[in-house]
Formats: C-alpha cells, sequence, structure tokens
C-alpha cells in the first residue's frame, strides 16, 4: 500500500514516557516524509511527555487494558475510544511495540476504528488486522536498539529521517527557578553538581540503596554536589538516600514539574540514574548518562549520546514469565554478572566528565542485524 497521500496518521504507543520518547524519531521520519498530521495514542503515564515532542500533533490518552498501567483501565470507555478513533478518519496507523508484545489486540482496536492501513511488527500472521505486516525476528535472530527497531519499521513504508537523535523541548527560561529552588535545598548552583536518580517503576530494576550511597560519598569527595531527584512519589526515597549519603547531598523528590525537571536535566554535566525515562529525557536533552542497568530490555539502553552502563542481574523471583522475555534471559543475559560496585560508578561518572564536549557517541551499542545476537 502507498503511503504518500497519507496526511492523518495514528501512531499507537501506549507504554511509557520513556518509550514514546524512544518512538520520537520514527515518528519525525513519518512527518518529514509524507507531510502528515501525527496523533499520538499514549498512556497516562507517557501523556506528560507529549507537548515536549515537536513531532506530535495531537494525542489521545488511554490506558489500554492488554499494557501494565498504574489503574485498572475501565472496560466501559473502550467502546469510547473506538468511536473517538473512527471519528477522526485516519489514513494510517502505526502500531509501536518492543519484541515482547503481541499487537494483535492493538491491531483489532485499529480495525474496529475503520482505519484503512495499519503497520506493525507481529510473528505471525495477522491477516486482516495488520495489512501493512512485518514479520517480527526479534529476540529469536537479532536485537535491535528500539529507537532502531521503531525507524525500521516506518522505513517499511518509506518513512526515513536524517535526524535520528532523540530531541526534546526544553524551555530554558526556567533556569532562573530551577536554580533558585536548588538553592532553596542547599545547592550552590556555581559549584559543581551531577544529578543522581534511583527511583525505579519496578522493583526488578532497584539498585541497592547502600551502593547508591557509596558512590555518592565517593563523588561528594571529589568535589561534586549529588542532586537527588525523583517524583513525588519518591520524596521518601530521596530523603531516605539523602540521610544515608549525609552532607553533600540533596533530596529533591517531588520538587520538580516535569518542564523544570527538562531543563535540569540538560543543564547537568552528567545523570546517574537507573534504566527508566529518566535516561531517555537526558539522552534526548544531550546530556551524557551513566544507567544502572537492570537486566530486562536490552533494547533500552541510551541512544546516540556518551554513556556508560552497568549491568546488573534481576533475581530470579522478580523475573517476567513472559515466553520471549525469559528466551533472552537464557541467552543474552545468561552469563552471571556481578552488582556494579561504587567504585565502578564513580569511575563511570568520571570517564564520561572528561569526555564532555567531545562529538557525542554511542559506547554501549546493540548489535543491528548485520551484528546478530545469536539466539542461542
Amino acid at each position: 500500500m502507498n503511503w504518500q497521500n497519507c496526511k492523518n496518521i495514528l501512531c499507537i504507543r501506549p507504554d511509557n514516557m520513556g518509550d514514546l520518547i524512544m518512538t520520537a524519531p520514527a515518528i519525525r521520519a513519518l512527518k518529514e516524509s509524507f507531510g502528515a498530521k501525527i496523533t499520538v495514542l499514549t498512556s497516562s503515564m507517557a501523556k506528560g511527555i507529549v507537548n515536549f515532542i515537536p513531532e506530535i500533533d495531537d494525542a489521545i490518552i488511554f490506558d489500554l487494558p492488554w499494557v501494565k498501567t498504574a489503574d485498572i483501565p475501565d472496560n466501559e470507555q473502550f467502546q469510547q475510544i473506538v468511536n473517538v478513533l473512527k471519528e477522526k478518519k485516519f489514513d494510517a496507523a502505526v502500531i509501536f511495540t518492543v519484541y515482547s508484545q503481541n499487537p494483535l489486540p492493538t491491531a483489532m482496536l485499529a480495525y474496529l476504528a475503520g482505519i484503512p492501513r495499519v503497520l506493525a511488527y507481529c510473528r505471525e500472521n495477522p491477516y486482516h488486522l495488520i495489512n501493512n505486516w512485518v514479520p517480527d525476528k526479534e529476540p529469536y535472530d537479532f536485537i535491535k536498539h528500539q529507537v532502531r527497531r521503531d525507524l525500521d519499521l516506518v522505513a517499511s513504508v518509506g518513512a526515513k529521517t536524517s535526524n535520528e537523535d532523540l530531541h526534546l523541548e526544553a524551555d530554558d527560561s526556567l533556569w532562573m527557578t530551577v536554580a533558585s529552588k536548588l538553592t532553596g535545598i542547599g545547592v550552590d548552583v556555581n559549584k559543581p553538581w551531577l544529578i543522581v536518580h534511583s527511583g525505579v517503576s519496578e522493583k526488578k530494576r532497584t539498585y541497592p540503596i547502600k551502593k547508591w550511597a557509596a558512590a555518592a560519598k565517593q563523588l561528594i569527595e571529589q568535589g561534586f554536589q549529588i542532586i537527588l531527584t525523583g517524583s513525588t512519589a519518591e520524596k521518601h526515597l530521596t530523603d531516605e538516600l539523602e540521610s544515608e549519603v549525609g552532607q553533600g547531598s540533596f533530596s529533591a523528590g517531588g520538587l520538580f514539574p516535569l518542564a523544570e525537571f527538562i531543563c535540569l536535566v540538560k543543564h547537568a554535566p552528567v545523570m546517574l540514574s537507573v534504566n527508566t525515562g529518566t535516561v531517555h529525557i537526558a539522552t534526548a536533552v544531550g546530556t551524557p548518562v551513566v544507567v544502572l542497568y537492570a537486566q530486562t530490555n536490552p533494547q533500552h539502553t541510551p541512544w546516540n549520546i556518551p554513556n556508560r552502563v552497568l549491568e546488573f542481574p534481576v533475581p530470579a523471583y522478580l523475573r517476567s514469565r513472559n515466553e520471549v522475555i525469559m528466551h533472552v534471559n537464557k541467552t543474552v543475559y545468561s552469563k552471571p554478572t556481578a552488582l556494579p560496585t561504587s567504585a565502578d560508578v564513580v569511575n563511570a561518572v568520571n570517564e564520561l566528565i572528561s569526555l564532555r564536549g567531545l562529538p557525542a557517541q554511542q559506547f554501549h551499542e546493540i548489535p543491528n542485524e548485520s551484528q546478530a545476537i545469536p539466539a542461542s
């Protein structure tokens, strides 16, 4: 099917904030190639980031019942969302997934809404549900970075972009407000500081607080102030970590709304974080990242930015029962991995500090199709 005349495209990315950020280059390719209006169907967890992604023209917020969400979806509203999509009269829909997700429930949503063209990866033959079908070979033949996976999907219908970087529109006019808040909690903004973001959306991604504290103390000894960021719900964690670290650390949990947080991250020389949406925010504003990376999905490392990825294992009792993820655990993550030490963390930060100002490059790269991760 020819997509050149598709001027009203629905992009479905019903996951978390970081997932939507990683899909933005593919959305950009659709917009640039077809001159289309782009509407995103995404979740309540990701809605906050929509206004910072310039390629998105409109958004529909709905928590789909086959995607993990904070609240139980309202099944009575499902028909309503079908009707909303019908009224929008989309020319085409693109379903973006990670390799462990089944696109067919989402494809049925597009089918019920009467969208004539539907593009997605799928393992089994979807017949009429996905009429622009790309057979999904991940993760059994190879694994691509999520950004590359999404870009390759839209490239199959002729959508390409010369700019494959992540990008968020940061409001630099907020810096004075951000700096004032930092000063208010005791930070000297004229002296070196770093961000440490330890909060996780899933318990299996947790890096031990004692090790966070040990690394933070060593960085403070080197002359850095440590700003402990987190959501309002994570303030108890940032307060606990501040207490554990002591002088030179500053709890900022819940202090910054999203726009201010993006501005803060943009001004940081380096961010130190677990693998969560904050990593992709940093990547999208050009801030180097050290990420304590739980061995969950290898597709989601920082993209096209100086970075260091320090992997650590997920306890057996917290591992997913999804068969696709279990395959990755048995292959990609089959070798035992020691928990990174505080020295490992500090060394990684220092390496990135020394590289600050050099051209960005990707230090931890997922092999592409020509550099396949073997299935066994």
